[in-house]
């Protein structure tokens, strides 16, 4: 079964069904659940939403529910899961074997012995021969099994691909796509190529969308709704915030100027002026920039971006349009559902800040969009302050075979990296900068384990793994099993709770012991 064919008729049986939908705490899974509302609330399809954060709440979700599951798959489907024999093998068994027959030649005559030996020793070399083909067989089933690294395809897109084929696909659930899409590479799940490929092929939905549109009423009015593909500045929420802040709370930036130094600071200052703007204007709103100054400014600081070793300033993306009014950039739109999702406001639950995220994609929402805006300026602030004062107190160290940093309770906006989203956002972010300012060729191309407190009162921390920085597309994670195996040869007391398996909880009374056995076994 193809599978465009196996997603419509996964469709068609749901909409017979009182739906269930799980769905994670990420900007991806959040986009796709509001593209499949969209499609339920099109066909009156009946569901009950449940937010998960990780897999202790999924397996209680999934009890207080079960009632209501169903498996919606065929028998004849072939959902490609191994071989109980692929993957186990009873060595018992065969050591029974062999030890029945070497006590059976005991009473054989000498031309048997010598017969019996060489059907053995044939027996045998064709076991070690199995064996051995048994052994790769498994070793790729498990590699590919144990690859924790994000590699697949956006859910959101997925979904919005399930509409199209539908013939159900609106303006609306095409953003949605998009900014699913961008909330994975700005969170760096997938590649540069990855991005650029999908991009290509959405880039061919807004044209057709565009195109359609073209001759409806409301394609001038006020209350039209835009999309359109442009190259544009790779300048966290430039348009929302002034040109000063974002280029010093964006990690590109941040992290080729070397923002935390004061020559950092001076490289700023010259590439300001060398794009030929006063610092009057750079410091206050984009929007209340003069108009003379914006008109060319993308391509200015791109030409100065390139002078100051920034080859990719300029990036393809989306924007939208609400009206004549309200503009966004996916990343802006991706950013803002992000901290909205991990507000660590205290009175709103996981729950809560779910909705809160989930309703701010709709258009008629736009102040909670503009709250996460908000949430997300004070993130990325944070971000930067607390990787200028991880570099410059040299608080990554060298542990071997991985750098290692550990925030300490009381650390300025320590709150903010509770959640294992930002305190990840964080910990790629601090690599970054970090291979930037080191003159240690080695350490450029070590991960980083990082640390942050979680809860004082019950001594608990969060520990990320993050891959090296390197240019090679291929990025896996190897953290999430090797943080399993470091915990259990330890008995450290862990919480692999996270559905990113390089993100545990660890009881910090067994940090060191953990962090032992991690580098005894990456060594």
């Amino acid at each position: 079964m193809f599978v465009s064919d196996f997603r419509k008729e996964f469709y068609e049986v749901v909409q017979s069904q009182r739906v269930l939908l799980f769905v994670a705490s990420d900007v991806d899974a959040l986009c796709a659940c509001k593209i499949l509302q969209a499609l339920f609330q099109c066909d009156h399809v009946q569901y009950t939403l449940v937010p998960v954060s990780g897999w202790q709440e999924l397996e209680t979700a999934f009890l207080e529910h079960k009632e209501q599951i169903k498996l919606l798959i065929k028998q004849d489907d072939d959902l490609e899961v191994p071989a109980y024999d692929d993957i186990f093998r009873d060595d018992e068994e065969e050591e029974a074997e062999e030890h029945s027959g070497s006590e059976s030649d005991n009473g054989s005559e000498p031309s048997e012995k010598r017969t019996r030996l060489e059907e053995e020793v044939v027996a045998q070399t064709m076991k070690r021969r199995q064996r051995r083909e048994w052994e790769a067989r498994r070793r790729d089933i498990l590699f590919d099994y144990e690859q924790y690294e994000y590699h697949g395809t956006s859910s959101a897109m997925v979904m919005f691909d399930l509409a199209w084929m539908m013939s159900k696909d609106l303006n609306d659930m095409l953003w949605w796509a998009i900014v699913g899409l961008t909330g994975q590479w700005v969170q760096d799940k997938i590649t540069q190529m990855k991005y650029v490929t999908d991009v290509g092929i959405l880039q061919r939905h807004v044209s057709r969308h565009n195109h359609r549109n073209e001759d409806e009423e409301h394609a001038l009015s006020v209350d039209c709704t835009r999309i359109s593909f442009e190259y544009d500045l790779r300048l966290a929420l430039y348009q929302h915030w002034s040109l000063h802040d974002s280029l010093c709370n964006t990690c590109y930036t941040a992290a080729r100027f070397k923002l935390w130094s004061v020559h950092g600071q001076k490289r700023l200052q010259e590439f300001l002026a060398d794009v030929g703007l006063p610092l009057k204007q750079v410091k206050q709103k984009f929007q209340s920039m003069d108009i003379s100054l914006k008109e060319n400014l993308r391509e200015m600081i791109e030409e100065s971006a390139n002078k100051f070793g920034m080859k990719d300033m300029r990036v393809q993306t989306f924007s939208i349009h609400f009206g004549f009014k309200h503009k966004f950039l996916a990343s802006d739109v991706a950013f803002a559902t992000m901290s909205l999702m991990e507000s660590p406001e205290k009175d709103d639950s996981g729950t809560d800040n779910f909705i809160q995220a989930l309703d701010s994609l709709s258009r008629s929402n736009l102040d909670k969009l503009y709250h996460g805006l908000e949430l997300a300026k004070k993130q990325l602030r944070a971000t930067q302050q607390t990787i200028a004062s991880c570099l410059c107190t040299n608080l990554v160290i060298s542990q071997g075979p991985f750098l290692y940093c550990s925030l300490m309770e009381g650390t300025p906006d320590i709150v903010l990296f509770s959640k294992p989203a930002s305190l990840s956002l964080l910990s790629r972010h601090l690599l970054k900068s970090f291979v930037f300012s080191t003159k240690n060729r080695r350490c450029k191309l070590l991960p980083l384990v990082m640390a942050a407190p979680l809860s004082v009162e019950q001594g608990t921390v969060t520990v990320v793994g993050i891959p090296p920085e390197t240019d090679s597309s291929d990025r896996k994670n190897f953290f999430g099993r090797a943080f399993e195996k470091a915990a259990e040869g330890t008995n450290s007391r862990t919480l692999h709770n996270h559905f990113d398996l390089s993100v545990i909880e660890l009881k910090a009374e067994d940090r060191s012991k953990f962090l032992d056995a991690l580098v005894s076994l990456l060594s």
